[in-house]
């Protein structure tokens, strides 16, 4: 489990979160939800230690990140595994060199068992036989499925997926969804995706934090959503409703 609490970071005199608070969940997708510009990316950053907060706490499993020495976070830092919104894949890198990149600086494991890592996570995305291609050479899916197995070759106890469905057509991201929620039940890790596609919300949303300038407006699951109570929200779901059903005709 992730706890953050009171979480507050501005950029000079503009204030992107304040004071959020919260839990995210082992064995399941936990969604920080909201609008472009409403700070979601910010809070991902500030829990993953890529921007310190100005005030507040993040723990994992009980451990104070920003009240730990460097040495614990650095500790910390080797049990996440991060999907970026890109895929971010090294375009000089094949398949099996991008996926193996984690082991390479973290581990000292031999390569025959970097391989069979490699080979396993690649199967566990549904890509086999693709271990020589460059990402020049495979789709948009195929490259989030790649950047999904480097996220997990390290056997993460925290996973983190930044817009993981951003530039995707809906059949392909349904299946990224299905993944991130079936990786996380069966590996039962931690799982924070950034989205503000309802889709995924309607999908895998079994816990969702919902933001609004730099607030967190609303807590609950998928079930819920509909029936909030909360403007902002109802605003929110609506309007992604209205741009689906204009992409679709």
């Amino acid at each position: 489990m992730i706890k953050i609490q009171s979480i507050t970071k501005s950029f000079g005199e503009r204030v992107i979160l304040n004071e959020i608070s919260g839990s995210f969940e082992k064995g399941k997708p936990n969604l920080i939800i909201g609008a472009s510009g409403t700070g979601k990316s910010v809070l991902l950053k500030c829990i993953v230690g890529l921007a310190r907060p100005d005030y507040g706490q993040v723990f994992y499993d009980g451990r104070d990140f920003y009240g730990s020495d460097s040495e614990e976070r650095v500790e910390i830092r080797r049990e996440m595994g991060m999907l970026f919104q890109g895929g971010a894949l090294f375009d000089s890198k094949n398949v099996e060199q991008n996926v193996m990149f984690p082991l390479d600086v973290l581990t000292k494991m031999p390569l025959n068992e970097k391989l069979d890592r490699v080979n396993f996570c690649l199967q566990r995305v549904g890509l086999e036989n693709v271990n020589t291609k460059m990402p020049s050479e495979i789709s948009g899916g195929m490259k989030k499925r790649v950047g999904i197995a480097r996220a997990i070759v390290n056997t993460p106890n925290y996973l983190f997926c930044d817009e993981p469905n951003s530039g995707l057509d809906p059949q392909t991201s349904i299946l990224i969804d299905e993944l991130i929620q079936d990786l996380s039940e069966d590996l039962d890790i931690t799982t924070i995706v950034v989205t503000h596609d309802m889709n995924s919300v309607m999908g895998i949303g079994e816990k969702i934090m919902f933001l609004y300038k730099g607030h967190k407006l609303w807590e609950g699951t998928n079930k819920d959503i509909t029936h909030s109570g909360v403007k902002e929200l109802d605003d929110f779901v609506f309007a992604n409703k209205v741009m689906n059903s204009l992409r679709s005709k």
